[in-house]
C-alpha cells in the first residue's frame, strides 16, 4: 500500500439508515472501489463507516451509498483517522 495517497475517514451516518441494506450496499461499493475498513449499525440509529483508500475510492463508495434506493440520509458527520497499514479488507461488523 502507497500510503501517500491514501487517507482515512470515519463517517457517521443519521437518517433512515437501518434497516435498507445500507451495510450491505456500503460493502459492496468498497469491494467495488477497493477500499477497506468496515461498517457498522449503532444503537441510537446511525451507522458509522470507516473507509481507507484514494480519495477517488472514498468518494465511489460514498457515491454508491448516496444512490441506494432505499437509502435516505438526513446528516453526515466525517473525521479524518490514522491510516491502518495492516488492514486488507473491508467487513461488516455486527
Amino acid at each position: 500500500m502507497d500510503n501517500a495517497n491514501y487517507l482515512r475517514k470515519r463517517f457517521t451516518f443519521y437518517g433512515w439508515v437501518q434497516g435498507v441494506g445500507f451495510r450491505w450496499l456500503a460493502k459492496q461499493a468498497a469491494d467495488d472501489a477497493g477500499a477497506t475498513g468496515w461498517v457498522r449499525n449503532e444503537y441510537d440509529g446511525s451507522v458509522i463507516l470507516e473507509l481507507q483508500g484514494t480519495n477517488e475510492q472514498i468518494e465511489a463508495v460514498l457515491n454508491a451509498i448516496k444512490r441506494g434506493r432505499y437509502v435516505r440520509i438526513e446528516h453526515i458527520y466525517e473525521e479524518s483517522l490514522p491510516i491502518d497499514s495492516k488492514e486488507r479488507r473491508f467487513r461488516t461488523e455486527y
